[in-house]
């Protein structure tokens, strides 16, 4: 199973490996939910409220998503689109 920092800046797939990103991951892996979101990595904020199945960060995200993009999406929508984000789970990854 990914760790959540492998999870939250996995940039792809390959195959039935996750793909990640070390710089990002390096640099912002500490970094919580809403500190991310706060800094413009909503994909990577978003992936790491999907990890921890936390409803509340989810909602944290889209606030601070809505606020900054002008729009208004609320939880019923396809959130999993929008940040393209989905929970899969892989036993194999690599980190580029």
């Amino acid at each position: 199973m990914l760790s959540r920092e492998d999870f939250v800046f996995t940039i792809g797939y390959d195959g039935p490996m996750a793909v990640v990103d070390s710089q990002a991951k390096q640099r912002y892996g500490v970094c919580s939910t809403r500190e991310l979101a706060e800094q413009g990595f909503f994909r990577a904020a978003y992936a790491s409220a999907v990890y921890a199945k936390d409803q509340e960060a989810v909602k944290q995200v889209v606030d601070i998503y809505n606020k900054i993009a002008g729009t208004s999406y609320t939880l019923d929508s396809p959130l999993d689109r929008l940040f393209g984000v989905f929970p899969v789970e892989v036993t194999r990854w690599i980190v580029l």
